[in-house]
């Protein structure tokens, strides 16, 4: 579920690649209630914005049309090329095929059109814990095997971590990718104060083994991993992820 905090990260990093247009056609995934589509009409821009979720019985806004789909099955069902900014907030962790979901949105960009999405950041430090205790990350827990609502925490079933997030981006044809977080958790804050030293410690040991012994850390992907244990991914509690179609 999308808060307040994830919708002004969202609306800040569109505002932030606007530049001067007059007019935008926007599509959003997961359109819910309608609450992103109505505050990203206040923006000074005129955005036409159209709706695609699982269900149209979610939508509040007056006249807005939901395109009714199911993403585990069917694919968008736009042509390519048709918006200029899609958003997805609290979408992708509910689907069975991440890397495809972001192909088939950069089918429908235009190019030099950009994708918003966000997801709960699963590096956190209290996720980082909370997986060690139990094995399970935060907003990830043991699903029912018979039912599920699958718009709820119940359906998040693809966790994914900021590195494979940005990874799958790159292979889906996606460039200047930016990240952003929605909020720090005061509650990660005096964990980090205990762990600082030793987490940086043993990045340190362990990239230098990836390097000599593995092969897995190289001038490619260097700059993403160092990201990894950064302050934004230590404490944010959501990733908000801007890319830009090649």
């Amino acid at each position: 579920m999308s808060t307040e905090n994830i919708y002004q990260a969202t609306i800040a990093a569109v505002e932030k690649n606007l530049q001067n247009s007059v007019s935008l056609n926007h599509l959003d995934i997961g359109s819910g209630s309608g609450e992103l589509i109505r505050k990203l009409k206040g923006l000074q821009c005129n955005i036409i914005s159209s709706a695609c979720d699982y269900t149209d019985s979610l939508m509040e806004l007056k006249d807005q049309k939901v395109d009714v789909v199911d993403l585990n099955k069917s694919r968008l069902p736009y042509k390519d090329g048709t918006f200029d900014i899609v958003t997805a907030t609290e979408v992708i962790e509910h689907l069975e095929n991440p890397r495809s979901f972001l192909r088939d949105i950069n089918r429908i960009l235009k190019p030099g059109g950009i994708c918003v999405l966000s997801t709960p950041n699963v590096l956190n430090l209290n996720s980082r814990l909370r997986y060690l205790w139990i094995g399970f990350p935060e907003l990830f827990g043991p699903l029912s095997i018979e039912t599920r609502k699958i718009e709820s925490c119940s359906g998040h079933i693809s966790p994914i971590s900021y590195f494979y997030l940005y990874h799958d981006m790159r292979e889906s044809g996606f460039n200047d990718i930016v990240l952003n977080v929605d909020k720090y958790q005061r509650s990660g804050m005096a964990k980090l104060i205990l762990f600082y030293f030793p987490i940086k410690i043993k990045d340190k040991l362990i990239k230098k083994r990836e390097v000599s012994k593995y092969k897995t850390i190289d001038r490619t992907n260097i700059e993403v991993v160092n990201q990894i244990n950064s302050q934004k991914i230590l404490l944010g509690r959501t990733i908000v992820v801007t890319a830009k179609k090649i």
